[in-house]
């Protein structure tokens, strides 16, 4: 029994010391869920240290800081304990599910890879809580709030949010994108343009110490009852914080970080519109109004034409409910009404005229009554229905057949019922049938100068048409030349392509790169798999190019592919631009 016992004592020891010496690397991220301006921490640990380690690349994400590097070992009972970690700071750049693929590393020869791992990413949160962003050093300083005009409205009822981000007047801001916009599901929605933003000072929670800029404006209207929540904006700022250095002269030098800020979802309670006096012809009116139908004639002639506007003006809801339909007598031709719109949207709404017009062609003479005809809406401030009517308009044909069908000629009837129209025979009178056309003398062009151009300028354009595909033949065996060519026209392109992306940093200086490339290409005939620092100096050099443009091209190679990396604001951007072209333009000239 004792050797057995010992036995399984030295198998458990030997099981205990391949378990503790199993090889592992693993990743971990600090949540799995959280807003989009939230950051992710992700740690990749191994029991041992190894070799190539490779990240994942992070799609869907923007790294914010890292890699960083922390190793740790201890010594317990006489075994070695260690751990090394890369560390990762990563904002999501959209929401939904995003997955981080797998990092591999090799250790003792053998190459080992982390599992995929799914984060799901919401909108932004109230209180975003990272202690390990350095970010949180403008918190106290910058907010994005989004102030609503009416929390409690009606249906259909017009509300305005109004997005503003406050600034302490001990911080700057020289940048910002929109990351996340709000989707106001369940609101006809339209933003409304902002003609350069003016810096205002103003207060936030109290605290006079602040300015702001107005970010966006946007009208809403309801469409269901209930609460519904209006989703936040987020943004990406670059925020100047001052440090605890100072300059020669005592002043405190700033430093950027990048601060994401969200407005915070809103939650509106719709009212449902009232049951009680609700009219039996209310479409949705929401707003207040004036109500019309005017026709363009009283009087006319049969076969003759008149236009009929039914017609809403006012200000509320003027896209979102249908105009009532005009009735008219049966003996009256009548086309489908066109619907016209002079909208405007502004803080208070919409406000302007919708109109259908509808064209009418009696046939016979008569008179024929248009009726009356109502329209209600609902005035949110009265919240009262209201009710308007058009009053009967007579329509009076002098001229036309008598309509035999009728036993009253004079009043013609109205009903609902819908009556094929005899026609006259003479309903379109009124368009001209006789065109007045006269034959053309055709010995004018005959042996004139216009037919002898004509006739020779086919001969003559035969050589021309020769020398020019000659040419080209021989441009497009000029293989070489083609190239180069090819490279200029390829580097123009991308400079103009780096000045339409002013203001987006990684794509300006995607671009701009580009741009330098392909105009080495053009100059010095060189392919993109030669391209390097000491080949660009040493070909410059050998063209005679002076020494201080060769270092300023290269700088400026080497800053493009710093600065995709580092806070970069408008202006540096613009001067690398202007540095860039000046650099190309005197370098065009020394290689001539």
């Amino acid at each position: 029994m004792k050797f057995i016992k010992h036995i399984s004592i030295l198998v458990l020891v030997l099981m205990t010391s391949i378990a503790s010496a199993q090889i592992t690397f693993e990743a971990k991220v600090s949540k799995k869920k959280l807003g989009i301006n939230e950051r992710l921490r992700i740690d990749f640990e191994m029991n041992k240290d190894g070799d190539n380690f490779t990240p994942p690349n992070f799609n869907g994400f923007t790294v914010v800081g890292g890699p960083n590097t922390s190793v740790s070992q201890s010594w317990l009972n006489g075994k070695r304990s260690y751990k090394k970690t890369y560390s990762y700071f990563l904002a999501p750049k959209k929401r939904g599910q995003l997955k981080i693929t797998q990092a591999t590393i090799e250790i003792d020869g053998e190459v080992y890879k982390t599992q995929v791992i799914a984060v799901n990413v919401t909108a932004a949160v109230k209180r975003p809580n990272d202690p390990d962003n350095a970010e949180n050093v403008a918190s106290e300083n910058i907010h994005l709030v989004a102030e609503v005009s009416n929390a409690n409205p009606y249906l259909n009822e017009a509300i305005t949010v109004v997005y503003k981000l406050y600034v302490s007047q001990s911080t700057g801001v020289s940048n910002w994108r929109e990351i996340d916009n709000p989707r106001y599901n369940d609101f006809w929605s339209q933003n409304i343009d902002i003609k350069g933003l003016k810096i205002q000072n103003g207060s936030y929670k109290g605290d006079e110490n602040y300015r702001y800029v107005i970010l966006r404006k946007t009208v809403l209207y309801p469409q269901k009852t209930g609460k519904l929540e209006i989703e936040p904006l987020s943004l990406d700022v670059t925020v100047e914080v001052p440090t605890n250095r100072r300059d020669i002269f005592g002043g405190r030098l700033m430093t950027q970080v990048n601060k994401r800020v969200s407005a915070g979802s809103r939650t509106i309670n719709v009212k449902s519109l009232p049951q009680e006096g609700k009219p039996e012809g209310f479409s949705g009116a929401v707003g207040d109004f004036k109500f019309n139908v005017i026709t363009s004639k009283s009087e006319l002639n049969a076969s003759e034409s008149l236009q009929a506007r039914v017609e809403v003006t006012g200000k509320g809801n003027l896209k979102l409910f249908e105009l009532p339909k005009l009735k008219l007598p049966n003996s009256l031709e009548v086309y489908e009404p066109e619907h016209n719109e002079n909208i405007k949207t502004n803080l208070s709404g919409m406000t302007g005229a919708i109109s259908d017009s509808y064209t009418i062609v009696p046939q016979y003479k008569g008179k024929y009554p248009i009726p009356s005809i109502s329209f209600s809406y609902f005035d949110p401030k009265a919240e009262t229905y209201k009710t308007v009517s058009s009053g009967e308009i007579v329509i009076n044909v002098l001229e036309g057949p008598l309509n035999t069908t009728n036993s009253d000629n004079n009043i013609a009837s109205t009903n609902n019922g819908k009556q094929s129209v005899v026609l006259s025979g003479d309903q379109f009178a009124f368009v001209k049938t006789d065109a007045n056309l006269e034959p053309i003398d055709s010995s004018h062009f005959f042996k004139s100068t216009a037919f002898w151009t004509s006739l020779l300028v086919p001969f003559l354009a035969i050589p021309l048409a020769l020398v020019y595909r000659k040419k080209k033949e021989a441009r497009n065996a000029d293989v070489f030349g083609n190239k180069i060519r090819k490279a200029d026209r390829l580097a123009k392109r991308y400079l103009s392509e780096a000045k339409k992306s002013l203001g987006q940093k990684e794509a300006f200086y995607i671009a701009l790169e580009k741009a330098l490339h392909n105009y080495l290409k053009a100059k010095l005939h060189i392919e993109t798999s030669e391209f390097s620092k000491e080949k660009i100096q040493t070909l410059l050099g050998e063209r005679s190019v002076n020494a201080d443009a060769i270092q300023e091209f290269v700088s400026i190679l080497e800053h493009c592919e710093l600065a995709r990396y580092t806070p970069i604001t408008n202006v540096e951007m613009k001067q690398d631009y202007e540095k860039a072209a000046s650099t190309i333009t005197i370098i065009d000239k020394e290689l001539r």
